[in-house]
């Protein structure tokens, strides 16, 4: 049974991350900057992952194992989409 601080703290972190990618989509339409579209994409994962492991858990029913693969994989893929977006010049298109 998850608990009301839980939900909330998680609730945040996703706030956050969207709050975030926005910012990262907004940067991106006035400059046009790929990598921006990167880091966008990848808060995104990183927000949907941090809710993902309790709706799995209660509205899936789903073991605790498979709903934390699930999360390590989505916030994993965020990092990624992140890390990629580091490593391209500025000058690159998508």
């Amino acid at each position: 049974m998850t608990t009301v601080p839980i939900v909330a703290v998680k609730l945040i972190a996703l706030l956050l991350s969207l709050t975030v990618a926005y910012l990262a989509f907004y940067a991106y339409r006035r400059s046009e900057s790929a990598p921006m579209i990167y880091v966008s994409v990848g808060f995104v994962f990183i927000g949907v992952g941090a809710i993902c492991e309790g709706l799995i858990l209660s509205v899936l029913e789903m073991s605790m194992f498979s709903a934390a693969l699930v999360q390590a994989l989505l916030v994993s893929l965020g990092m990624v989409l992140i890390l990629r977006s580091i490593t391209l010049g500025p000058q690159k298109e998508v």
